[in-house]
């Protein structure tokens, strides 16, 4: 068995799904379908009798790639908050809730909730907007990238 410890997680062992290998640098484990056994751990997390502790609620909280200040801004607190929570691992009754809906509503496949969370996680990025006019007026782009600066100052 295999002591899975991935985003702090201390409860969860791998009886099966990975391969031990030795390197020069010692023992590798490869694990078979990352991806799928991130979501069942997330949907076993989702399912569990007592409240999250905070390194699963930091585990779900990452697997639905929502930051801090996503998931404070959803649950109508600071990112501090959500800071504190995970840290200290006394999870609210209502955050421990709602993060369980919000992520069975995101496996899921429900588009409402991904794209909220989407556009929480955006709003925490720096967007920049580079217009251009055309014939037909002008039309903006949005980069993540920060285009490059050129004086454009009058006269």
């Amino acid at each position: 068995m295999f002591h899975f410890t991935d985003g702090g997680l201390r409860n969860v062992w791998l009886a099966n799904g990975y391969t031990t290998e030795q390197t020069p640098y010692g023992e590798a484990i490869s694990i078979q379908n990352l991806p799928a056994l991130v979501q069942a751990i997330c949907k076993a997390l989702i399912r569990k009798r007592a409240r999250l502790t905070g390194v699963e609620f930091r585990y779900l909280r990452s697997a639905m790639l929502m930051s801090q200040a996503s998931l404070g801004k959803a649950l109508g607190r600071s990112d501090q908050s959500v800071a504190i929570w995970e840290k200290r691992g006394r999870i609210p009754k209502f955050a421990d809730s709602m993060l369980r809906v919000l992520y069975a509503a995101h496996s899921d496949g429900n588009e409402k909730v991904k794209n909220i969370i989407h556009a929480l996680n955006d709003t925490d990025r720096t967007i920049y907007i580079v217009m251009k006019e055309s014939r037909s007026g002008w039309t903006a782009e949005a980069n993540e990238e920060q285009p490059s600066i050129f004086d454009c100052s009058p006269g």
